[in-house]
């Protein structure tokens, strides 16, 4: 992907990249300021103009000459995307800078250019990438505990979600275990409930109920758990590599998959997808994590820095959680797609069919968890407010 993918822009919002002169803009100022610079200097607006930009690009020379240390942040979104889909990952590394004060400087490398899902989070857990983005389903297939988190209508909810993982049930159970595979958890990522987002020309309206998605062909990716959601919903999961997903659906080798409407949106689906229903019924979270052992060797004052920084970017992270909705619900309408919001009824028979009462979860709940008692003291920490609010549309 090219350096002028990384960048949305207000003049092409709806195509979710800059027009033709920005890119041009933006090429140029990475020749001849560097890609932070030119990163920084774009979304702050000064991309046309070559004051600010010499300007931007000094401050940043300077914060890198003046760092003790310069670590990779890698995401898999282009910068802009915070718009629609709020991983804050500029937040990130000014938060980082101005918490360490200046002892660290942050590369950011977003898109994907370092890899995506399981590449990048490998990058982590061998200490080549310091800190990362990525979703927690995909972290499952590192450390399997974090999988808890796709069972169906227990923690779905923005708020359950939230209280869930700012709990200390949640860090006794399954910090410790993330720690033990080699990474360290900074800071969670809230977006919205995963969907059910169905393929144009395969149903004539929305999936309401389980019944409309029997024996689809269901994009899943690493988690167990997930694929045997849409096996309890009657459908066929079907494992395919987040990158291959829009031309499998197009190809008709997957019917439909779950991603929220924002990560839908900002992964282009809006010319693939003719569908999308509000189930509720698993948060689609992301997580930053950085390299254990890195972190573990860093003085005091950097450790305590980067955890300022990662608490306070999830505070602007759930801060900006309905503003990125309303913006991805628009612009999905816009491109003829119908974001469904199912009725009280509709969800029940959702959650009849897969929900986290059933006993077809028992066996993972003892494995994961541990035992039955520690998945009920996990379920109640849904309940209880630790001081973090978030709107759940719902």
């Amino acid at each position: 992907m090219s350096f002028f993918n990384h960048l949305t822009t207000a003049k092409h919002a709806e195509a979710g990249e800059p027009s033709l002169p920005e890119r041009r803009q933006f090429m140029s100022n990475v020749a001849r300021y560097g890609f932070s610079a030119a990163v920084v200097g774009a979304v702050g607006g000064a991309l046309f103009s070559e004051q600010a930009m010499a300007q931007t690009a000094q401050e940043e020379s300077e914060r890198r000459a003046a760092a003790e240390i310069t670590i990779v942040l890698a995401t898999g979104y282009r910068i802009g995307a915070t718009r629609a889909y709020p991983i804050m990952q500029l937040n990130y590394k000014e938060n980082i800078q101005n918490f360490t004060n200046g002892r660290v400087y942050v590369r950011l490398a977003p898109a994907g250019e370092l890899g995506v899902g399981d590449a990048l989070i490998s990058k982590v857990q061998n200490g080549s990438v310091a800190i990362a983005q990525h979703s927690m389903a995909n972290l499952s297939a590192f450390a399997p505990e974090v999988d808890l988190i796709n069972i169906p209508y227990w923690c779905g909810n923005n708020q359950r979600f939230v209280n869930l993982v700012t709990s200390q049930a949640w860090k006794d159970v399954v910090h410790h275990k993330v720690e033990e595979r080699g990474f360290k958890v900074l800071s969670y990522v809230c977006i919205d409930p995963r969907t059910v987002a169905v393929r144009r020309g395969l149903l004539d309206g929305p999936a309401k109920t389980p019944e409309d998605i029997q024996g689809i062909k269901f994009r899943v990716p690493a988690s167990d758990i997930l694929q045997r959601v849409y096996r309890l919903l009657g459908a066929n999961p079907t494992p395919v590599a987040w990158g291959e997903t829009s031309s499998a659906m197009q190809q008709g080798v997957a019917d439909a998959l779950d991603p929220s409407v924002q990560a839908l949106l900002v992964f282009g689906f809006t010319d693939v997808v003719e569908s999308i229903s509000t189930i509720q019924s698993v948060a689609d979270a992301q997580v930053y994590t950085c390299n254990k052992a890195w972190f573990d060797s860093q003085p005091a004052p950097i450790q305590d820095g980067i955890m300022q920084a990662a608490e306070t970017t999830f505070r602007e992270n759930l801060a900006k959680v309905p503003a990125a909705r309303a913006y991805a619900y628009s612009e999905m309408r816009k491109a003829g797609v119908d974001v469904y919001t199912p009725t009280e009824n509709e969800v029940e028979q959702w959650r009849a069919r897969c929900g986290h009462h059933l006993s077809d979860w028992d066996d993972t709940k003892l494995k994961l968890a541990g035992s039955m008692e520690v998945f009920e003291e996990l379920l109640e920490a849904t309940e209880v407010d630790n001081g973090y609010y978030v709107d759940s549309n719902s």
